[in-house]
């Protein structure tokens, strides 16, 4: 089902999955082109977490997806307050996120947080800088990145929740899951088998947050 929740910038779409009544998940997905290189597989996160009872969420944050924000022309204020405005529409959902998603949800009134290799600010900005210079040193695949909108990211934070990583990666974890790095592909992917282990783990989550 589309849905849709206002913010101070406009109107934005929100995929709606599952069943209504029950705990809602709602996702943020990374920024720039990890966005579409995991889209495919946050839709089949939210769809085994309907399989299980749950709801799940997706918003088109603005500048972001499906949105007609101009890229360039975004702050990470206006993405954390759509984030805030989507959460509000849903009614204090659960969030989870992958990679700099993590950043977004500052705002946001939830019941708990759950986090699939976040990055920090510095982490995310020192990858955006990396990648832009392997370009054009102007945009990352194709998206405006502006020195503002570095500096604002790079100062940003996730807020504390349940953090899942890599088997791979030696970062601290509460838990880690065997699958592949979707976000490190060059073209969209996806995983089924690590579909259901990420599904798995956000509903025993859940169910231990109380919800």
């Amino acid at each position: 089902m589309i849905d849709a929740y206002d913010w101070r910038g406009g109107r934005e779409a929100i995929l709606r999955f599952g069943p209504v009544g029950t705990p809602v998940v709602m996702l943020l997905l990374p920024l720039f082109e990890e966005h579409n290189r995991t889209r495919a597989f946050g839709v089949g996160v939210l769809r085994a977490l309907a399989a299980r009872g749950i709801a799940g969420a997706l918003p088109e944050l603005p500048g972001q997806g499906e949105s007609l924000v101009p890229t360039e022309a975004l702050r990470l204020a206006d993405l954390r307050a759509g984030a805030a405005a989507a959460a509000a529409k849903l009614g204090r959902p659960f969030i989870a996120s992958i990679r700099g998603g993590a950043l977004l949800d500052a705002d946001a009134e939830v019941a708990g947080r759950w986090r699939l290799s976040p990055q920090s600010g510095a982490d995310l900005v020192r990858e955006l800088r990396r990648l832009r210079a392997q370009g054009d040193g102007l945009t990352v695949a194709g998206n405006a990145v502006s020195e503002a909108q570095l500096g604002e990211l790079g100062d940003a934070d996730y807020a504390p929740g349940r953090v899942v990583r890599l088997e791979t990666d030696p970062a601290p974890a509460d838990r880690r899951l065997a699958g592949p790095p979707l976000w490190r592909r060059a073209e969209p992917g996806n995983d089924s088998a690590f579909i259901e282990v990420v599904a798995a783990d956000i509903a025993e989550w859940i169910a231990t947050c109380g919800g």
